[in-house]
C-alpha cells in the first residue's frame, strides 16, 4: 500500500528589506559610531578637588586633577638670608591675602639660586603656622610652565573653593614662538571672568619681563609700529602688581647664609675652616648664592656623618 505523502510545512519567508531600509540601518550604525568617537574625544568632566587632603597640590593638566603633596620640599623662612626686604614684602602681601584682604599677584625675578621659589614655599608654610585655628588654611598649587595654557581650566576648578589659594609657577618664561603668554595675561587681569577673588598668582623667573631680550628686539625691528609690539610683550609683567628683585649676594651675605645653615642644623666645625671651604666651594661653581651655600652645607653634613633637609 502506497504511503501518503507527508504534508509540507509552510515556510514563512521574511520579506526582503527594501533598499531604503538598508540605507537607514547603515546610516544609524554610522551615527552611533560617530557619537562614540565624539564621546572619546570630549574632555572629561572636571573632578571636584578635595582641598582638605593637603595644604599643597600639583596641577596635573593632562588628567585635569590636583595631586596632593603631603610634604612640601622647603626650607624654614628664618634660614633665607640676604633677602630681608623682599621676604617682608611677600610675607605681608600673602598675609593680607590669607586674611581675605586685597593682595597683588607677585613676580619674583632675578639672579638664579637666590631663594625665589624657596621664599614662596617658606612664606606659605609660615602663614599657615600663624593663622588662627578656625581660619581656612592657605593652599598652594604648583602649575608647571608647560601647562600654562590649562590655567583657565584650573581657575574654574578653584573658583568656588572655600580657601585662599596661591597658584605658583616656578621658572616662568616664554620663548620666541610661544603664544601661551596671551592666555596668562587674560587670566591674570584681562579676561571677562577675571581672576577669582580667592586666588593670587605667584611666579618666579630669571627675566624681569618674562620674555627674552632678543625676542622683544625682533618684534621692534619687524613690526609696523615697534612701540606697540614691544608694549604687547612687556605688558605681561605689568599684570603682576608686586615685583620683587633678587640680586647676586656679596661675600658677607653668602657666608651669613652658610653659618645660618650650620647653626640651625648644629654642625660642629671650626668657623675658619667653614669659611675657607665654603668660599672655595662657591669659587668652583662660579657663583655665590643661597643655593650654593645650601649645597656646601649638604656636603659638610655628609662628611660629618649627618643627614639634613
Amino acid at each position: 500500500m502506497a504511503k501518503k505523502p507527508l504534508p509540507r510545512k509552510k515556510v514563512t519567508r521574511k520579506p526582503k528589506a527594501s533598499v531604503a531600509e538598508l540605507q537607514a540601518s547603515e546610516f544609524s550604525a554610522q551615527l552611533a559610531r560617530i557619537a562614540e568617537a565624539l564621546d572619546r574625544l570630549a574632555p572629561a568632566a572636571l573632578a571636584s578637588a578635595d582641598f582638605a587632603a593637603a595644604d599643597a597640590f600639583v596641577w596635573q593638566a593632562a588628567a585635569a586633577r590636583l595631586a596632593p603633596v603631603p610634604k612640601v620640599n622647603r626650607v624654614e623662612l628664618e634660614l633665607l638670608r640676604g633677602i630681608d626686604r623682599v621676604r617682608d614684602q611677600l610675607f605681608d602681601n600673602t598675609q593680607r591675602f590669607a586674611r581675605g584682604l586685597s593682595a597683588n599677584n607677585a613676580l619674583l625675578w632675578g639672579a638664579r639660586g637666590m631663594g625665589k621659589s624657596s621664599l614662596v614655599k617658606a612664606v606659605h608654610a609660615q602663614i599657615n603656622y600663624k593663622l588662627p585655628k578656625k581660619a581656612p588654611a592657605l593652599k598652594l598649587i604648583e602649575i608647571h610652565r608647560e601647562d600654562i595654557e590649562s590655567l583657565p581650566v584650573l581657575m574654574n576648578l578653584v573658583r568656588a573653593a572655600p580657601y585662599p589659594i596661591i597658584i605658583f609657577c616656578d621658572d616662568l618664561s616664554f620663548d620666541a614662538n610661544d603664544t601661551s603668554y596671551k592666555s596668562l595675561k587674560a587670566v591674570l587681569e584681562g579676561g571677562i571672568e577675571g581672576r577669582p577673588d580667592n586666588v593670587v598668582f605667584y611666579a618666579t623667573s630669571n627675566r624681569r619681563h618674562l620674555l627674552p631680550r632678543d625676542m622683544m628686539e625682533n618684534e621692534r625691528a619687524s613690526a609696523i609700529n615697534p612701540g606697540e609690539a614691544v608694549e604687547e610683550k612687556v605688558s605681561l609683567s605689568d599684570r603682576f602688581g608686586l615685583w620683587l628683585g633678587f640680586h647676586k649676594c656679596s661675600q658677607d651675605e653668602y657666608l651669613e647664609m652658610v653659618f645660618a645653615y650650620c647653626d640651625h642644623f648644629k654642625l660642629k666645625q671650626e668657623r675658619a675652616l667653614i669659611e675657607s671651604e665654603s668660599l672655595e666651594w662657591a669659587t668652583t661653581r662660579g657663583a655665590r648664592s643661597g643655593r650654593t651655600a645650601w649645597q656646601y652645607v649638604q656636603d659638610l653634613a655628609g662628611r660629618l656623618g649627618r643627614r639634613i633637609g
